[in-house]
């Protein structure tokens, strides 16, 4: 007797349809794609000063469209989608519009609150779909080269409010003793600096110490060679070097790294060459999402679902590009704590970061 292979196996116990789920779930659907669109939206709110437009006061279209020096037509269909959105109340009475006060502390001004610079990341990722998901299918990724030097500017502008409000105030004081090393006089530096915003604030508040940024983008070092020279701050340098083959002459007393761990080609390598750059009683001071290694942990994760979009679009793409590691933003504590125990740290400890609902600070001793 031969058995037809053909044969589909069923079960009785399959669930039963639920339609009501799919009505549920195409709700869902339809809000991830609401709210793409609208996030383009404030884009161009952020990017056209409407927002701090419509901040001074109730406006009609006509008026808040002088107020920024834009056409009409184009601002009034941009507040159907705010008014209709939630962003904007609407009095049809007078045909004014109102951005309310609590709304506009998280789309104006230059604190950490304005959270409309977020939306620059969408927009800039959104041009590199395409390419990404031919990597879905032939493998490699998309190259950091390809996302700047627009990249180099959405970093700023996402980070730029919470280094001026809180990296010296608040974030040094979660290493005991640090403050007063700095205050006698270290030499510190930044892997992955960026536009070199938090080394040039460090130098301004610790003129006995020395500071050095390295970033492999030549866009990103400019910037901040530019920034040091207007501020006048003569203790802080930059350069443009890998930080997988970085090597220095003189080893550093504190080295900070600012979410350029997880996207970078070789990680361990970078880790590896920190660590040995490091002074005998040196320390790393590493920011990296707040995750789990493990999916199952992250399901819960407010999150989650931005960190993992992000790497899909970003940081895991322009390691994968090169042959590299792939870590992904959402690499995760444990495996974090263990690559910092293979690059030969000692005494890891993970901290919450204040008013930072992204990162931790990992603390790693040589």
């Amino acid at each position: 007797m031969t058995t037809d292979t053909r044969q589909v196996a069923t079960t009785t116990d399959e669930p039963s349809f639920d339609a009501s789920r799919v009505e549920a779930f195409a709700e869902t659907l339809f809000g991830f794609y609401t709210g793409g669109m609208l996030t383009y939206l404030v884009d161009i709110g952020h990017t056209t000063g409407l927002f701090d437009a419509a901040a001074a006061g109730p406006a009609t279209s006509a008026v808040l469209a002088d107020r920024a020096g834009l056409h009409e037509r184009y601002v009034r269909e941009w507040l159907g989608a705010m008014v209709t959105g939630g962003v904007f109340s609407y009095e049809p009475t007078t045909g004014t519009y109102r951005l309310p006060a609590e709304h506009a502390v998280c789309l104006t001004g230059d604190t950490s609150s304005n959270l409309a610079p977020f939306s620059l990341l969408n927009t800039h990722l959104a041009k590199h779909v395409g390419q990404i998901t031919q990597a879905f299918r032939d493998g490699g990724g998309v190259p950091y080269q390809a996302f700047r030097p627009e990249f180099t500017g959405v970093m700023d502008a996402l980070n730029r409010g919470g280094f001026d409000e809180q990296l010296v105030s608040s974030w040094l004081d979660l290493v005991p003793g640090l403050r007063d090393r700095l205050t006698a006089g270290v030499r510190v530096a930044d892997v992955g600096c960026g536009t070199g915003h938090a080394m040039v604030l460090l130098g301004q508040a610790f003129p006995a110490s020395t500071f050095a940024g390295y970033d492999i983008a030549e866009d990103a070092i400019t910037a901040a060679r530019r920034e040091a020279a207007e501020h006048g701050v003569d203790n802080v340098t930059f350069e443009v070097r890998d930080a997988a083959t970085l090597t220095v002459d003189e080893p550093f007393d504190v080295v900070f790294v600012f979410d350029a761990i997880h996207d970078q080609v070789a990680p361990a390598e970078m880790l590896r060459r920190i660590h040995d750059l490091l002074a005998a009683d040196g320390v790393l001071l590493a920011f990296e999402p707040h995750a789990s290694s493990n999916l199952e942990d992250n399901v819960a994760h407010p999150l989650a679902p931005f960190l993992y979009a992000i790497s899909t679009l970003h940081c895991l793409t322009v390691s994968l590009a090169h042959d590299g590691e792939g870590l992904g933003t959402v690499w995760g504590e444990q495996l974090a704590r263990e690559m910092l125990r293979d690059a030969g740290f000692s005494d890891v400890t993970v901290r919450e970061v204040p008013d930072e609902p992204v990162n931790a600070l990992y603390v790693a001793h040589r």
